[in-house]
């Protein structure tokens, strides 16, 4: 049985959708819903048609699952319980603190119709989210760490472009080392946010522009690098192109503990992650869990899910018989 795959948006996650289905054989693509005009939208993907988004809901019986690559902020709060009432669906909502909300909302919506929400599906949350899990059940004392980076923060680069005087600019966030030597060796360190990372702000200023004035508002903004060592570099157009045009991140899981009688042994469990392209990361992660969610839903099950919820079995095209023979 092969897969229908649907794509509501076409950014880099769209992208990512596109050509990770053409990587999976048991799946094709089946429509792409855009809010561009589709008249200029242009797949890689012959004779697939693309179609206003509005019109998602007339296609639904041609469609398995519907993967949303809204972003977190105000698309997919909205999109992913709306479009479960009429597709099983999978998202990237990563926005931590209202997963349990955005899950709730979810959740009726998908009951009611009797299809699967999967939500918060990616690298983190997700698989690191995954991870974490395992940790904490095997080693019960001890300590979890999560590093981000060295890697592309796009929100953060969004919000150094509303700074006045900011023609463009992209912004990595960086693990300290020694915080990380620290973790890595069990001292199990207590660190404040400031100590696990600092943010490297590569910045291309408009003509005449106050330099100092743009470092200060970057540096002092809240939210994004008032609590962190950040550093600007100021650059030419020409080298953002050259040096800073991919969107590579990365990262680490890491749960230091200990075990025996008084504690004696030390353990660590680490899970890491470097990556060329985080959106096509994301959306290997994402069309995995769309195979999940279509088998699911062929076995009657509906509601909301997260990556806790899932059997890793059901991310795999291949059968439970030739996954006990060469993967376990």
């Amino acid at each position: 049985m092969t897969i229908k795959i649907g794509i509501l948006g076409y950014g880099n996650l769209g992208r990512g959708i596109e050509c990770a289905v053409k990587q999976n054989d048991d799946m094709e693509l089946a429509a792409v819903f855009t809010r561009r005009d589709p008249a200029t939208v242009k797949i890689q993907t012959e004779g697939v048609p693309v179609y206003k988004a509005d019109d998602a809901v007339a296609h639904k019986d041609e469609i398995d699952v519907l993967i949303l690559c809204g972003g977190s902020a105000t698309d997919l709060p909205v999109q992913t319980p709306e479009y479960a009432k009429y597709f099983n669906v999978v998202d990237s909502f990563d926005t931590h603190a209202n997963i349990p909300t955005h899950f709730s909302n979810v959740d009726t919506a998908a009951k009611e119709s009797g299809k699967i929400g999967i939500i918060s599906v990616g690298w983190d949350p997700g698989m690191f989210s995954l991870n974490r899990l395992y940790a904490n059940c095997i080693l019960v004392d001890g300590s979890d760490y999560t590093f981000w980076g060295k890697g592309v923060s796009q929100g953060h680069s969004d919000a150094i472009r509303r700074v006045k005087g900011v023609k463009n600019a992209k912004q990595y966030t960086v693990p300290v080392p020694e915080a990380l030597e620290s973790v890595r060796n069990g001292e199990n360190p207590e660190l404040t946010t400031r100590q696990k990372h600092t943010r490297e702000c590569f910045v291309v200023p408009e003509e005449g522009a106050d330099l100092a004035q743009i470092e200060h508002d970057i540096k002092t903004m809240p939210n994004y690098f008032s609590d962190y060592d950040t550093t600007v570099h100021f650059i030419t157009e020409e080298e953002l192109i050259r040096d800073h045009s991919g969107i590579p991140h990365g990262g680490f899981v890491i749960r230091s503990g200990k075990t025996g009688w008084n504690g004696e042994n030390k353990h660590i469990i680490e899970y890491s992650l470097k990556l060329d392209s985080n959106p096509e990361f994301t959306t290997c992660v994402l069309i995995a869990y769309a195979r999940a969610a279509y088998r699911m839903n062929k076995e009657g099950q509906r509601g909301a899910k997260t990556v806790f919820d899932i059997a890793p079995a059901y991310l795999s095209p291949r059968s439970g018989e030739e996954l006990r023979a060469h993967l376990l």
